[in-house]
């Protein structure tokens, strides 16, 4: 989404848990990993950090210093409290869709992760899904004054949180927002941009 805001060509190579050892030789123990000419560039945000940098005359990002601020708080909810609650809810359907071998990394690592079987983190995934609703008040709110987190037009905070919910359109058959939710407004009008780009990839 963010090279799609910035109106550059790009190439996504799909790979599995088990393949990011021998990504660009090492390069990398977490995706997504970014390759611009000779460059490699990790991380999320770090990704969107040299893109604003490297293509400062591209639709902006972040649009000046206090938004990428607030991006990193947005950055910090998304990972404390959104992913762990949306992790709950679908960890079986990820487990599910994974390739024989990345399902036995899956299972081994997020075991260890979480302490229990994937199984009995599972069993979670109905109050966690209870609790969504709850933890998605503060975009709710904000989204009463604005179409999108960045304003009028949307901004790299609007990505972090669209990467969550189009991580689990993805993966899970399971329905996370409730129709009339202004999130729920909000996600489809982030599926629409960009040509419509999010909606190319299938649901699950």
């Amino acid at each position: 989404m963010s090279l799609a805001h910035k109106g550059l060509g790009f190439e996504v190579v799909p790979i599995g848990f088990t393949e990011i050892p021998d990504v660009e030789n090492g390069a990398t123990k977490l995706v997504p990993l970014l390759r611009d000419g000779e460059r490699l560039v990790t991380d999320s945000f770090d990704i969107a950090l040299y893109l604003e940098e490297t293509y400062p005359e591209r639709p902006p990002l972040f649009a000046g210093e206090g938004a990428t601020a607030v991006a990193r708080f947005v950055e910090g909810w998304s990972q404390t409290t959104l992913h762990p609650a949306i992790t709950r809810i679908i960890i079986r359907d990820i487990h599910d869709r994974l390739d024989p071998i990345d399902r036995a990394y899956f299972r081994e690592s997020r075991e260890k992760r979480f302490g229990k079987s994937l199984e009995a983190v599972a069993e979670s995934g109905a109050a966690s899904l209870e609790g969504l609703s709850e933890k998605l008040e503060p975009l709710r709110h904000m989204l009463k004054f604005q179409q999108f987190l960045g304003g009028a037009k949307p901004l790299f905070a609007d990505y972090i949180v669209f990467g969550a919910f189009q991580w689990a359109r993805i993966v899970s058959p399971q329905r996370l927002l409730q129709p009339g939710d202004p999130v729920g407004h909000w996600f489809e009008r982030c599926l629409d941009l960009h040509d419509g780009l999010g909606r190319t990839v299938t649901a699950a």
